[in-house]
């Protein structure tokens, strides 16, 4: 099978033939469904999730009921990677941002596969990395920046991990992933708009203008994409 026929998911995509193979024949293709939760920090991982155009959001929550994202997961990558490098149990939270198809492997199969190849491995391992680089970028994103830089460089993500200019997000569910309040979330979205690079309207959201929306989002967006940027490089080596 022609490597980018074999997965919308680009890790999977762009695995050699031999390391796919070794889990392939388990890969079964599932439907994540906004809002669900995959796993709960703490809990025993099942499976590793391999999206194809849904967004997993890997999420902090306090004790006071607050919740707030770290790293998002879409079609350039894994989520479960750790389970199956150095135990099955879950270091965050992962709830479904964004509806879509997505691959499922066992972790114990992926497992198997990554004990068999030092090159699938070294991939998983590398993903983890860039999951971390994300989640210290998030910290220090919000800390330092802009609402408005934050909330552009957010949905710029967005659209690289669901590879669509159409976003469904609602104004609640983006302050609580920015750790901003709702109204806060209306106007700077508002002021976007404004500007022609996004449509808001009831919950969907349309980007216009990716170019100029770009301008506006703070460091972390270039930060964390170039990071992924470097995984396709290491694929191609």
């Amino acid at each position: 099978m022609d490597s980018q026929q074999r997965s919308p998911n680009r890790l999977l995509a762009n695995l050699s033939p031999g390391d796919f193979d070794l889990f392939g024949a388990h890969l079964r293709t599932t439907e994540l469904v906004h809002a669900a939760e995959l796993v709960a920090a703490g809990e025993v991982m099942v499976d590793a999730y391999f999206p194809h155009s849904g967004i997993i959001s890997l999420i902090v929550r306090l004790t006071s009921g607050e919740a707030t994202e770290v790293a998002m997961v879409g079609r350039d990558s894994v989520f479960g990677a750790s389970a199956a490098l150095v135990g099955p149990t879950a270091l965050t939270t992962a709830v479904i941002q964004s509806s879509g198809g997505c691959s499922v492997v066992p972790v114990k199969r992926l497992k198997e596969a990554a004990d068999q190849s030092p090159t699938l491995r070294t991939m998983l391992i590398r993903h983890e990395q860039a999951i971390f680089v994300q989640a210290q970028q998030s910290a220090g994103c919000m800390a330092s920046h802009a609402a408005m830089a934050r909330l552009a460089r957010w949905l710029l993500r967005a659209r690289d991990a669901g590879g669509s200019d159409e976003l469904d997000f609602t104004q609640e569910f983006l302050g609580q992933m920015l750790g901003v309040r709702r109204n806060a979330v209306s106007s700077v979205a508002a002021g976007l708009q404004s500007m022609g690079v996004i449509r808001f309207n009831r919950g969907q959201i349309s980007i216009t203008d990716a170019t100029s929306l770009k301008a506006i989002a703070c460091e972390c967006y270039d930060t964390v994409r170039n990071e992924l940027d470097h995984l396709k490089r290491d694929r191609r080596d």
